[in-house]
């Protein structure tokens, strides 16, 4: 494959500390460093337009494909066990079989796409909760000010807010759930709750307990206020919800709500990097994943003793942000330990994904992260790393298309 990007030369160091300023303040971006790493890169990496078209149709595709597969796993509460989900959301999952899924409009999901020698891969999709959204809009913005002949992919936080805003009535209420101690989730939030107030909603932060449910109807209780919702927008991954009390009724995220929201939690079912063991079961076709996606296995069903450690990656089926994968020569000696551990005693949370050997540029191994919004493309986050595991220590990049073919 022919490096379908480029990275362009540094942004002015001068020019680059105003972008960072207008970051921090104007875009929420309140963590630019980790540990002693900027987590702003001041290269943004260029895109050839036919592999924007390529990718961002990609994405579309699986997006699609995607939905139909949730649909039909959804009725398929056989096939739940084999996932890798906990067993109070299993039980939830069940509840859903029987009386559908709560309502989704405005579905986002993020697809992240690697340049490989065997063309473009995805390792994996952010179904749920996808984050991002400021780098990949406000950030990518700053950047592509400074970049002659060249645009950003989209906007994928004003698309988001445009669709919640033309689901709910006008000045509507939108509760923006997320969990308040982190930084890195608030700053996502707050974000957002901009955009959505720029189209006359009424956004409300809220922590995961200050949302009540009364005959599946979503209001707002306790710190946060009081009072009905239109709409909920979830930055709380769906795995966590069986740890708030039952009584906060959290189980109307995957059944029985009336409120819509974004995303409901039986996007967990395509989230789920076990996803692929049960494709085989089901009847929803899925040719772009089939092709995008490396070979996926339970840890069981591979060899370990005669097959080369190093063509595989492990990867636990909730994980996120890079947290616990395991490349050979990547992960650190003490961290692939852990893991192998982990995997002996519990393989049935964990998978085995063929690894492909992905195209550095500029010495990093970049990743891009493609949003789809109701099934459409709404932008990239571009991230990267000088190995090749994107994790939570990856710098963040802006992706800009050339306006111009090569």
């Amino acid at each position: 494959m022919i490096s379908p990007f480029r990275a362009t030369p540094p942004i002015a160091p001068a020019v680059f500390a105003q972008v960072r300023q207008q970051a921090i303040f104007d875009c929420c971006k309140w963590d630019p460093q980790v540990e002693d790493v900027a987590t702003l890169s001041p290269v943004p990496l260029l895109l050839e337009r036919a592999a924007w078209d390529e990718i961002s149709a990609a994405a579309e595709a699986l997006a699609v494909e995607a939905a139909e597969a949730e649909a039909e796993l959804v009725r398929r509460p056989e096939l739940h066990d084999r996932l890798g989900l906990p067993r109070s959301v299993r039980r939830a999952l069940r509840r859903a079989a029987r009386d559908g899924a709560s309502p989704g409009p405005a579905r986002m999901m993020r697809f992240d796409f690697h340049a490989t020698t065997g063309g473009w891969r995805i390792s994996e999709v952010n179904s749920d909760v996808p984050g991002g959204f400021n780098e990949a809009s406000g950030f990518t913005r700053l950047m592509a000010d400074h970049v002659p002949d060249a645009t950003t992919p989209g906007d994928p936080a004003a698309r988001l807010a445009d669709a919640i805003a033309n689901s709910i009535p006008s000045g509507g209420t939108v509760a923006l759930v997320h969990a308040t101690a982190y930084t890195d989730d608030r700053q996502v939030m707050v974000y957002l709750g901009r955009e959505l107030a720029a189209r006359g909603c009424r956004p409300v932060l809220a922590a995961p307990d200050h949302l009540c449910w009364c005959d599946g109807s979503a209001e707002l209780c306790g710190a946060a206020g009081a009072g009905a919702v239109d709409f909920v927008l979830r930055f709380f991954p769906g795995e966590w919800l069986p740890n708030l009390p039952r009584r906060s009724g959290w189980q109307h995220c995957f059944t029985g709500a009336r409120t819509p929201q974004c995303n409901p939690a039986t996007a967990l079912l395509v989230q789920s990097k076990r996803f692929p063991l049960v494709w085989d079961e089901m009847a929803t076709s899925l040719p772009t994943w089939r092709r995008a996606l490396p070979e996926t296995r339970d840890p069981r069903k591979v060899d370990w003793r005669h097959d080369n450690l190093g063509d595989w990656v492990l990867k636990p089926a909730l994980g996120r942000v890079g947290d616990g994968v395991g490349i050979a020569g990547a992960t650190e000696e003490k961290d692939w330990k852990t893991i192998h551990r982990a995997v002996r005693r519990h393989p049935g949370d964990w998978i085995a994904q063929r690894r492909f050997e992905a195209l550095p540029q500029g010495g990093l191994f970049p990743c891009i992260g493609v949003y789809t919004i109701d099934g459409r493309a709404a932008g990239a986050y571009g991230r990267a790393a000088g190995r090749p595991l994107i994790d939570h220590r990856a710098q963040d990049l802006a992706v800009l298309i050339r306006r111009s073919y090569a």
